[in-house]
């Protein structure tokens, strides 16, 4: 695609990129007091069944993860049309979802004008190494990788790592405004687990604010690793690195059910959303329809998602992801060829 290609693609897009008050009210309507009213159903159906409680829960979750792209909106000023509006709501659903309004808002900026960019890797990403990265690493950096990378820890003990630590605190030179939102939300969160615990019991904390939130961390976590680690997903180094080619070719269209669209705020659209981060959820669907040259992204499905899993290294020179199994081959065979050659060449004697 040429650059004025790219330059019109982003200027078809940019009328979407427009919030609507009245759709935004309605969306936090149907989004907000339904993870309330789920909540206080999981905590009343114990005394019926620990399941029938549980069904609740995930139901619940859906909706924390519904929440969460309303905050993700919030931090992108793309919600309300007033900032103020914006980070006041923001900070609020960062409460419910558990994250820094002011702290993950920077890091997500960051992760938007570096996406696919091997030389900007590391701040608001999934950590990913590239063959040749891969093949220089020290043992102990290889375990690292391959323990970071393992499906139980990054999806398992990932929500736990999210909520209960990177997410709590600040980087060394936050500015102060950043630093004290941070301090805020957390202090926020002790009292409301503290009020949980005391008035509605150990039960209530266990059996269901603590699966609500790491059901929604999980779904929360795949969703994001998805959208940009599949087969032939972009990736160069920065000299190459385009924005435009970045946001297309380097997020997918993760087409979902449509109940499973709505309940994850459209968020499979996520080459509409690098290409233009200020269109809101609410207009992602309509944005992609009627924006033909966007129609040719990367289609994921929930089958075809699966097999990102596998996708652990980059491979720089074959545009492509490939699993540990393939790098060990790989290895495998490079060993044998030095070994082979250093067989065949003629020892010279004195």
């Amino acid at each position: 695609m040429s650059k004025q290609k790219q330059a019109q693609l982003r200027k078809d897009v940019m009328p979407f990129a427009t919030s609507k008050t009245k759709t935004s009210i309605v969306q936090l309507l149907n989004t907000i007091p339904p993870f309330f009213i789920l909540w206080i159903l999981a905590y009343q159906s114990l005394a019926v069944s620990i399941w029938l409680s549980m069904l609740c829960s995930i139901a619940a979750a859906g909706f924390m993860v519904r929440t969460f792209i309303i905050f993700h909106d919030c931090a992108h000023q793309s919600f309300f049309k007033k900032p103020k509006l914006n980070r006041l709501l923001g900070t609020i659903t960062g409460v419910i979802t558990h994250f820094p309004f002011e702290k993950w808002k920077r890091e997500h900026a960051i992760h938007h004008a570096t996406s696919g960019n091997l030389d900007q890797r590391g701040t608001g990403d999934i950590w990913i190494m590239t063959v040749e990265e891969y093949e220089k690493a020290t043992r102990w950096e290889r375990l690292q990788y391959r323990l970071y990378r393992n499906p139980i820890i990054l999806f398992g003990l990932g929500p736990f790592s999210l909520f209960l630590y990177s997410n709590r605190i600040n980087r060394k030179d936050a500015k102060k405004k950043e630093r004290k939102n941070t301090y805020i939300i957390n202090i926020s969160l002790i009292v409301i687990y503290c009020l949980i615990g005391f008035l509605l019991g150990w039960q209530a904390l266990v059996f269901v604010q603590l699966p609500i939130a790491y059901i929604a961390g999980f779904l929360g976590i795949w969703l994001f690793y998805v959208q940009h680690q599949f087969e032939d997903s972009y990736f160069e180094n920065e000299s190459e690195w385009d924005y435009v080619k970045a946001a297309v070719d380097g997020s997918s269209y993760y087409k979902l059910p449509k109940w499973l669209e709505w309940m994850t705020g459209s968020i499979g659209y996520h080459h509409v959303h690098h290409l233009a981060p200020k269109v809101p959820n609410y207009h992602l669907e309509q944005a992609h329809r009627e924006t033909p040259p966007l129609h040719n992204a990367t289609i994921i499905t929930l089958k075809t998602s699966l097999k990102s899993i596998k996708f652990r290294l980059y491979d720089e020179e074959q545009k492509t992801f490939i699993s540990f199994r393939e790098m060990k081959h790989r290895l495998n065979q490079s060993k044998n060829q030095r070994i082979t050659t250093a067989k065949s060449t003629p020892t010279i004697r004195s």
